[in-house]
Order: structure tokens, then C-alpha cells, then sequence
């Protein structure tokens, strides 16, 4: 068996020599490889290292005293409310989640504390609470019963705990300043400037003001365009960091943009620094230093809706067809009126079918008429200029119903109102002026641009 297994092998030899040699020479090459390789480490000198074990004991806090701790610490909830119409102090603590017969019991009977319920309603009501319900203080904050500080400033009334037992408490009214910040919005008109505005989360008051800038150039009851576009930069009004809800939290628009079938309107609010009187209260003007306050204002309201524009029509009392010779806009008994351009008042009184009116001659033998206000709030000889407020819409004389009736009359002849308004005449910004104008441009056309960019983008998102 070994001779046969001899000779096998032999032959096998014999057959394969030269694989057999080219495989122990690759073989030989490796171990070559793997010997330069690692030559240079058996070369080094060995070192010594020193390992080092540290044992510690770690002992956890018991877990009783963790509890005991938890347990003592208090914890405060917070809970914000608006005041409602007919709300008692029971109702309130309720929709607060209060359980505080003590608190309830104060709330009733301290005359400062009542005060979160006379008035208008929609109060911010913020509760701090304890984990079982119980009162710790509450802060109410509106408006200001001083109209001349609202948009500027809020009342603050907090009601605090400040004993256990027997419980006690205290009240203090303040008035603080507004946080102003700036906002932007963006929208597209579908149906209407409201709409839009809602759709874009635009207080209404926003755009009650888009509608009063653009009024002269945008007739906003005819000419509005599905697919018009607006930007706007306004202020937000915040009370303590919060939001107000009178006044829908804005303040005044800053600058605005309105395309309208494809016309571009744009304006930016700007007070000279160096004017002096009117001047220097600010105005309106477009991107390029345009004043865009006119001599007369296109609506003797701030925005409302035409029931009557300037045109044929069928009496609503007589019942036959005649040339209504002014506009009539429908609003809210008690609404503002307010004068379209400086003026002396002509005539304030009744005066037949116009009920109460008044009557305001202007510049250039120009005159005015605002009809069956409920009210009158000036008197003849007066000196008025624009904007200020002459009485309110009511329904005096003949009148089916609230509205204010508005006359626009050059030399005796009775002229479209808007017509007038669009034509009236305008400033400019000043040489001295430019220089900052033009800076304030065009920051606010960078923001203007985020604010379209901000719009497109939650479009797409949607």
C-alpha cells in the first residue's frame, strides 16, 4: 500500500511540477510579506503597563425621603378666561376649575375685585391654582377706561392670596404700557378682504386699515379681484407677553402692499423727525415719497358697507325714482363719523328729512354734509380738520333704518364723493427728508418680501 501511495504521489509530481512550484513560491512570498510586516514591532522594546482598579460604593437616597420630598413641593396651574356676558363670580371659577369658597366669597363681596365684571366683557382672566383647585391669585387684564390710553397702555387688576388661616387677600389695579411687537401677514382676496384676512390670520382691524389706506386708490365695493394679493407689517399689542384681545391686538400698519388686477399699491407709515405740529404726527405715504393722505378722505366712516351709492334709485320712503345725490353707508347705530377734510362747521342741528346733520364747509368752495347721525358733536363755527369725529350714525329724520347719508358739493353741484377723493391733491416727502425715507424703504421691503414668501409657503404646505 505505501509503494503504490510512493508511486502515486511520484506521478503527481511528475504531472504538476510547475503549479506545484508556483504555489510554494507565493506561499514563500507571503510569509515573507507577513514577516517585514511585523519585524519592526518585535523590534521595539516592550513596555509595562500599570493597571489600576478603584472601587467605589454608590448608595441610593431612599426612596421615602425622595416621596416625602415630591410631596412637599407645590405645584401651580395656570388657566386662562375671557369674561362673558352675564357672569357671575360662580360661573367664572368654574370654567377656571377654582374650588375656593374663601377666594369666592372675597371675589363677591370686594368692590375692586368686582370690577372684572362691570364694564365690556371679554376680560383676560388668568388663574393661578394649586393642585387641589384651591385660589392663589388671579390677574385680570382690558382695556383702559381712559380712551385716550388705549392702544398704549392696560389695566392690570390682581387679586392674591396672602394668608392661610385665617384666609386673606388683596387686590391692586394698575395701569401698565403695551409690548409692541411687529407682525406680518400675507393674503389672497377669494371673496373679500375679510375673508382674506381671516384666512391669513390678519386681525380685521388690519384690514379695516388696508381698506382705509388704499381707499383713494382701490374702490373696495367694485374693484376688488379674485386673486389680489396683499402684505402688510403691523403692530401686535401684547399685555404682559399676552396677546390683547380688545382692539383685535394690533396696533397701527406699519406699511402695506395691495395688488389689485395687477396694479401694485404700497404704502409706509412715516413721521418726519424734524417736522413740527401735524407733520410731525406721520402719514401714509408709497415707495416713492408720495403722500397718500389726500385733501378729503374717501369715506366719512372708517369702513363700512354702501347701501346707496351715487346714482338713480327708488326712494325707500317715497317710492319714486330720483337721482340720489350722495352716498349712504349702513352701519351700527352709534358708529363714529368723522369729517373727510379740514373745515369750519357750517351748521349742526335738525334740519327736516337730514334729521340731525351737520354741514362742513371747506376750502375752494367745497362743502360736506353728514345726515340722520343720532348725535351731534360739534357746533356751528367750529374748526374741525380731517379725521375728527362730528357726531355718530343713527337714523334721525327720514331714514328706514341706521345709516349715515354723505354729500359731497363743489360750487352747488352735487359730486360723487370718490370721484372728489381721487382727485384731491397730495405732498410729497421733502430733499431734507429723502435721505431717511429712503432708508426706512427699504427695510420695509424686505419685510414686505418675507411676509409673501411666509404666505406662499403655508400655501404649499397646505
Amino acid at each position: 500500500m505505501a509503494r503504490r501511495t510512493g508511486h502515486h504521489a511520484t506521478t503527481f509530481l511528475g504531472n504538476h511540477s510547475r503549479s506545484i512550484t508556483a504555489a510554494v513560491v507565493v506561499v514563500l512570498a507571503g510569509f515573507g510579506a507577513t514577516a517585514f510586516g511585523i519585524a519592526p514591532m518585535v523590534a521595539q522594546e516592550p513596555v509595562d503597563l500599570t493597571t489600576r482598579i478603584i472601587s467605589e460604593n454608590v448608595v441610593p437616597d431612599d426612596i421615602s425621603s425622595q416621596l416625602e420630598a415630591l410631596a412637599a413641593h407645590r405645584v401651580s396651574l395656570y388657566r386662562s378666561e375671557l369674561t362673558r356676558s352675564g357672569d357671575t363670580v360662580d360661573s367664572l371659577l368654574k370654567r377656571l376649575g377654582i374650588v375656593d369658597a374663601e377666594a369666592a366669597a372675597f371675589l363677591r363681596d370686594d368692590a375692586t375685585a368686582r370690577q372684572m365684571f362691570t364694564g365690556r366683557t371679554g376680560k383676560m382672566v388668568q388663574a393661578r391654582i394649586d393642585e387641589q383647585g384651591r385660589f392663589e391669585e388671579l390677574v385680570v387684564r382690558y382695556a383702559p377706561e381712559d380712551s385716550a390710553l388705549i392702544g398704549s397702555h392696560f389695566t392690570r387688576l390682581t387679586v392674591s392670596r396672602v394668608a392661610e388661616q385665617p384666609a386673606q387677600f388683596e387686590t391692586k389695579v394698575e395701569v401698565a404700557e403695551l409690548q409692541i411687537r411687529q407682525r406680518l401677514g400675507s393674503g389672497t382676496i377669494r371673496h373679500s378682504l375679510f375673508a382674506a384676512a381671516d384666512d391669513a390670520r390678519v386681525p380685521d382691524v388690519v384690514a379695516s386699515q388696508i381698506a382705509e389706506i388704499f381707499s383713494a386708490d382701490i374702490d373696495f365695493r367694485r374693484q376688488l379681484r379674485r386673486g389680489d394679493t396683499f402684505s402688510v407689517v403691523y403692530e401686535a399689542l401684547l399685555a404682559d407677553g399676552e396677546l390683547i384681545n380688545w382692539n383685535q391686538g394690533a396696533g397701527r400698519v406699519l406699511a402695506a402692499e395691495f395688488v389689485n388686477d395687477g396694479t401694485v399699491h404700497s404704502a409706509v407709515w412715516f413721521a418726519d423727525p424734524a417736522a413740527s405740529g401735524s407733520a410731525a404726527r406721520g402719514a401714509y405715504y408709497d415707495m416713492n415719497g408720495q403722500n397718500k393722505r389726500r385733501s378729503f378722505l374717501a369715506s366719512p366712516l372708517e369702513f363700512s358697507r354702501v347701501t346707496s351709492g351715487f346714482s338713480m334709485r327708488l326712494h325707500p320712503i317715497l317710492r319714486t325714482w330720483r337721482q340720489h345725490k350722495g352716498v349712504d353707508y349702513g352701519a351700527p347705530t352709534g358708529t363714529p363719523v368723522r369729517t373727510v377734510g379740514d373745515g369750519v362747521i357750517e351748521f349742526a342741528g335738525s334740519q327736516g328729512g337730514y334729521g340731525n346733520v351737520v354741514k362742513v364747509r371747506h376750502t375752494n368752495n367745497r362743502v360736506t354734509v353728514y345726515a340722520h347721525l343720532s348725535r351731534v358733536n360739534v357746533r356751528r363755527g367750529e374748526r374741525v380738520e380731517q379725521g375728527d369725529t362730528i357726531g355718530a350714525v343713527g337714523s334721525t329724520g327720514w331714514a328706514t333704518g341706521p345709516h349715515l347719508h354723505f354729500e359731497f358739493i363743489v360750487g352747488g353741484d352735487h359730486i360723487d364723493p370718490m370721484i372728489v377723493a381721487r382727485s384731491s391733491e397730495t405732498n410729497e416727502i421733502t430733499a431734507r427728508t429723502r435721505p431717511v425715507f429712503d432708508r426706512l424703504i427699504s427695510g420695509i421691503r424686505t419685510q414686505l418680501t418675507l411676509a409673501q414668501t411666509a404666505s406662499r409657503q403655508t400655501e404649499y404646505a397646505e
